[in-house]
């Protein structure tokens, strides 16, 4: 959805900027629309990951080389402080603990360690 808006972001501010309309208090400002685009990247490491494991049965010599690009990606993330607003900055970090706090699981995992094993 998020990739939608961000490609038709001309025509809805065509669209909501028409005051006979109504329409104007739905409009996004310059700093709710970067606010957009940094969401999308965010997400899109996420959509492109989820589709990933949606064409293929996922095995986890699949899933950790995935999560391993996935807190990659959040890591560097973290790191644009600057660039970020502080929102999506603290939306990053929460997001790679929570990824951090699943992956640590896996080495209780029996399966892991067979997995890690053969390799």
């Amino acid at each position: 959805m998020l990739e939608c808006a961000l490609k038709y972001r001309a025509g809805i501010d065509v669209i909501t900027d028409k005051n006979k309309l109504g329409l104007s208090s739905y409009g996004l400002s310059e700093h709710e629309w970067e606010l957009l685009e940094q969401l999308h990247n965010v997400l899109k490491i996420l959509k492109d990951a989820t589709l990933f494991f949606s064409h293929a049965t996922p095995n986890l010599a699949m899933v950790v080389p995935a999560m391993d690009f996935i807190d990659e990606m959040f890591t560097t993330g973290l790191l644009k402080k600057q660039e970020l607003s502080p929102a999506i900055h603290a939306a990053i970090g929460l997001a790679k603990k929570t990824l951090n706090r699943y992956y640590s699981l896996t080495d209780s995992s029996e399966l892991y360690r067979i997995t890690m094993g053969m390799f």
